[in-house]
């Protein structure tokens, strides 16, 4: 849902950055790339520490370059069912990398398990959400759409962690977003599986 009401501005404001890579000769695989590992320090490199403002500035900054790709993907005439492959793949190496890296934090010295449970059950709930939709497409359905797809699940807990980092928020503030996270998850899940069983049965 955020993911169509922001995608023009994002890019607006990153076709110039997108531009400039191209005329450097720079690929849109290697931004997909250099975006997935950036956002896999950066969690692995912070959260674990509890520190949870730098890690998510880091994050962010990469995160940018999944948009960066397929505005370069497009403006090169480049966009290919390989590149859109190796998009979903990373994006879940990311999805993986800032979860477990706040899990890590929260089952070490932050010393709650509560919340290590709860970030990885929101980790799995968003790969099944994920997976939902590539196996429907591979059998020729659609599921699309939902009330957590992956935008929405990423701001709401980045911009979360942002704020418990920056404000010194209580650690309940991100359990709650993490407790809505799960349930909007799981019910997209649901979603996802009564659409797809609605066209099997219209097949």
């Amino acid at each position: 849902m955020l993911d169509k009401y922001t995608r023009v501005y994002t890019t607006r404001i990153l076709t110039p950055a997108a531009r400039a890579l191209l005329k450097l000769r720079i690929g849109p695989d290697a931004v997909t790339i250099a975006g997935t590992l950036g956002v896999t320090a950066g969690a692995f490199a912070f959260y674990p520490r509890g520190e949870f403002l730098w890690g998510t500035l880091v994050i962010t900054a990469f995160i940018f370059a999944d948009n960066i790709d397929g505005i370069m993907a497009r403006l090169a005439d480049r966009r290919s069912q390989w590149g859109a492959f190796l998009d979903s793949v990373l994006d879940r190496v990311g999805d993986a990398a800032i979860f477990g890296a706040l899990a890590l934090w929260f089952a070490g010295e932050g010393a709650n398990i509560r919340m290590t449970a709860l970030l990885i059950a929101c980790l799995a709930f968003g790969a099944i959400v994920s997976y939902a939709r590539a196996r429907a497409e591979s059998l020729g359905y659609t599921a699309s759409g939902g009330i957590a797809e992956r935008a929405d699940r990423l701001v709401a807990l980045l911009v979360t962690t942002g704020l418990v980092g920056l404000l010194g928020l209580p650690v309940v503030v991100l359990e709650v977003v993490l407790w809505l996270l799960m349930g909007a998850s799981a019910w997209t899940v649901v979603q996802r599986v009564r659409y797809v069983r609605r066209q099997a049965v219209q097949a």
